[in-house]
């Protein structure tokens, strides 16, 4: 998170050479907390990220569900 503020503290002070630092920290712990890079997991199960559920197995599910209210 302290990257997170960085990224946006440097954005409103207009700093774009820390605002370039903060966005490069925020991409090495993402990558630490295997968020982005390779997958490391394998359980044979198809990934549905970037899908939309219509589009999915889970589409009857997604149907049935109510908008926030």
């Amino acid at each position: 998170m302290d990257a997170r503020r960085s990224v946006a503290a440097s954005r409103r002070a207009g700093d774009e050479e820390a605002e370039h630092k903060a966005h490069v920290a925020v991409d090495v712990v993402k990558h630490a907390l295997g968020e982005r890079g390779p997958v490391w997991w394998s359980d044979g199960a198809p990934d549905f990220n970037r899908h939309m559920a219509r589009n999915t197995p889970y589409a009857d599910w997604f149907a049935g569900q109510r908008e926030p209210l």
